[in-house]
């Protein structure tokens, strides 16, 4: 094989390593965008010199299935080039706060410990969620945010309760119990 042909197969196979890269990630791009929380600040925890620094990121998510409920999470993000590409693990330390911001109403039935927000931590082996559930004695609302591993889990959570309770005067004769909607 001449040098020429030898470095036609060189670009050959470093174009569909490219191209088969970019396939893999593309699932993991539309997953993101279809569930995106709303950013509200990020803050740099470690310099880095060349490359993007690692941050504390805080977002807020509305729960979908139950109206008047809002959560922020805060999670950390590795810098350097592994984590501007997406390619780093991230790690499972994450905090949770979730609160009423309105009238609670429950759209449907929920199941127990239902999954509420679900995000990838890392290419294929990682992924957060926190998971929605109901005190039925207190009438409160549980979440808790986890990250677990493909292969050896992640004991690292947070939890936030919100109590159904009356928004306002108009709302006071019309609250809703969190154990009638649990399946």
């Amino acid at each position: 094989m001449s040098f020429r042909a030898t470095s036609r197969y060189d670009l050959w196979l470093k174009t569909l390593a490219f191209l088969l890269l970019i396939g893999l990630s593309s699932p993991v791009v539309s997953a993101y965008a279809a569930e995106e929380p709303d950013l509200i600040f990020r803050r740099s925890t470690v310099f880095k010199l060349l490359s993007p620094n690692a941050k504390l990121a805080t977002y807020g998510v509305d729960d979908p299935e139950v109206e008047g409920v809002a959560c922020h999470f805060t999670v950390p993000q590795k810098g350097g080039y592994a984590g501007w590409l997406g390619l780093a693990e991230e790690v499972s330390d994450i905090s949770l706060a979730c609160r009423q911001i309105g009238p609670i109403r429950f759209k449907h039935k929920l199941e127990q410990a239902d999954d509420m927000f679900r995000q990838r931590r890392s290419l294929f082996f990682k992924k957060m969620q926190i998971v929605r559930g109901c005190d039925a004695k207190r009438n409160v609302l549980v979440y808790m945010v986890y990250s677990d591993k493909l292969i050896e889990g992640s004991p690292k959570n947070s939890t936030s309760s919100v109590p159904v309770m009356p928004w306002g005067k108009a709302d006071e004769g019309d609250v809703q119990k969190c154990g009638d909607f649990i399946q």
